[in-house]
Formats: C-alpha cells, structure tokens, sequence
C-alpha cells in the first residue's frame, strides 16, 4: 500500500489535560446537544463514566449490553436520566441489546439504530466509542471458533463500526474511539496463528486483541477522513474495574496492582480519571483534523522508549500503529466477519 503522508503524527501536543484529568474535565464547556454517541458497554466502570460525561454535555448517548436488564439498573442507579420532559435540556441515556461476540446480535443493534434513525433525514452518529472488552479470560471458543478476546474486544467492534457506516458518514465530523491499553505491548498480531489454534496463552491472547483495537482506528482513520470521520485508539490507564474479573487476587497481587489486604496500588486512576482520555479523544476541538494515533493521559501519546524504566507502562508500541499491519488485519477482519462497509 502506497505511504499515507497525510497522517497525524504520533506525538504530543500539549493538551493541557494530563493522567490525573476527570472525564467532567476534560468536556466542561463542550455542548454535545444535539449529539447522538453510542457506547459498547457503557454502564460500568470506564464506560459509565464515559456515558455520564457525554450525558452531561447534552448528548444523546445508546449503551450496548449484553445483559440490557442490569445495564439499565446501574445507570438508574448512578443518576444518569433516562429520558426527559419535552422542551427540556440535556442528554439522556437508553439502552440496546448487543452481545459482541455474537454476529447476529451485533446486526440487531446496528440495524434497531439504524432504523430508528432512518425516520430523520438529519439523523447521524457522531461519536461511537468501542469500549466493551474482556481481559484475561480463559480459554473459549465463540463464533465461528474465534478466540473470545479477539472475536469480543475486536471483530465484534469491527462488525459494528462497519454496520454503523451510513450513520457515521451522516454524522457531524463523527469520531470513532477504540478502547486499547498498554496490554499491546504483550503481542503483535500473530496473523500466523490468530485464533491461539496452537496453544492459548490468556495475556498474549488479550495483547493481541489490544494492539488489534489500535491497528483497527488507524486504518478506519485512513478509509473514513475523507467522509470527515476519524478514529482514535486510547489507553485509559490502569483502573481497577469488571475488566479483572477474570483475575484471581494472588496474581493482582504478584502484578503490584494490590497488595495483600486488597489496596490498589497508587499508581492506578479512578473510573473517572480512567474515561477522560476517550472522552477527550471523542470530543476535544483541538483533535480537529487529526487521527490514526494512539493516545493515553489525555493527549497523543509519544513512541515506546525502548529501554526506558516505563517502557512497559507508557508509549505505543511501532506494531500498533503500523499502517501496512493495519490494513491487512482490516482485509482478514472483513474475511472473518463477512463484513466490510469499504468493500
């Protein structure tokens, strides 16, 4: 593929916003009335932060859940509204069935929204944040044998974005944000053994996965600016959530996440601190024109420095953001899935 020299540069800009910033922070004085977001996940830890900040800004935000029941029952309870009067302002939250590591079930979704939208010539989706994600998981097969951290955190992700393509094109400069962490730096895509057919590995397995979600907003960056969509990977940083479900404590522990009565190392963010890089991913005006990168504490963030004493912890790994791996990740998604709005 010919070299993209138009692609944003993956180094800071001094944002002004940094690791300890809150979601609240980072969209003070942004109105997103009018604004229709979708967020995968969204009534949880990171996610329900996420939602809360968007809601507050004045948008119209549809959580995807697995369980619709209980995503419902925690927003209820977190305070987020629901609907309100008419001639009242500011967002609402609803809720919409969609589990990822079902096809099917992620057609459904997409189709609802898109049909619900279809009645409005102006309807659009302008912020869609790819935030669900599993961690760790052991060993399972969904699908069509697809490794479950892969199929889950990004084919079902993909199978989304792409189904939602007429809403993002008619959507107002839409962004598409895709949740990656630090884990990339576990494993490249192992494009030889995707599925882990040869033997599984729980943290190769999710590293792949994350760099997968990195690699996939760069090139839906390269296919969709020209429609004035563009798509960012962020690292929340470390943030203890259901994503550790899947953990026994003695193994947090030997990570230095926590010590042995249960405190969380100091190192780690709040859930509020946690959604403010892909709520300023998803809304900044200072993003204007940019995207393809990888981000963490609220700005781009720099290279990995090999050698560095946080080279495990900080930076972007060159395999993630790799623009010929990311467009051949994208042809072998559209092949698994069967999917591809670019095709």
């Amino acid at each position: 593929m010919n070299q993209d020299t138009s692609r944003t540069p993956q180094r800071k800009t001094g944002s002004g916003f940094g690791k300890e910033s809150t979601a609240a922070e980072v969209v003070a004085g942004i109105d997103l009335t009018g604004r229709t977001a979708i967020v995968t996940g969204g009534y949880a830890g990171l996610g329900l932060e996420t939602v809360r900040a968007l809601v507050s800004a004045g948008a119209e935000v549809l959580v995807g859940a697995r369980r619709p029941g209980h995503a419902r029952e925690m927003l209820e309870a977190a305070g987020i509204p629901f609907g309100l009067p008419a001639g009242a302002e500011g967002g609402a939250v609803s809720v919409g069935a969609l589990d990822l590591a079902d096809l099917a079930s992620v057609k459904s979704f997409a189709d609802g929204f898109l049909s619900a939208a279809s009645g409005d010539p102006a309807a659009g989706l302008d912020i869609l944040i790819n935030n669900a994600a599993i961690m760790a998981s052991p060993e399972r097969r969904v699908g069509r044998g697809w490794e479950s951290q892969f199929a889950t955190n990004h084919l079902g992700h993909f199978a989304l974005t792409n189904l939602l393509w007429p809403a993002l094109a008619a959507g107002q400069g839409a962004r598409v944000v895709s949740l990656s962490s630090t884990g990339h730096k576990l494993s490249p895509i192992r494009f030889d053994d995707i599925n882990f057919d040869t033997g599984y590995d729980k943290w190769k397995a999710y590293g792949q996965a994350k760099t997968a979600n990195s690699l996939f907003a760069v090139h839906l960056d390269f296919l969709g600016r020209d429609s004035g969509v563009r798509a960012f990977a962020v690292h929340p940083g470390g943030i203890m959530t259901e994503l550790q479900r899947h953990l026994p404590r003695e193994e947090m522990v030997a990570a230095g996440w926590m010590d042995q009565d249960g405190n969380v190392d100091a190192r780690f963010k709040t859930p509020a601190q946690g959604a403010a890089t892909t709520v300023w991913a998803a809304t900044s005006p200072a993003l204007q024109g940019m995207g393809g990168v990888y981000c963490e504490d609220c700005d781009i963030a720099e290279p990995t420095r090999t050698g560095s004493p946080e080279a495990r912890i900080r930076g972007v790994e060159a395999h993630a953001v790799d623009p010929s791996d990311a467009a051949r990740l994208w042809t072998l998604s559209a092949e698994m899935t069967g999917i591809n709005a670019f095709g």
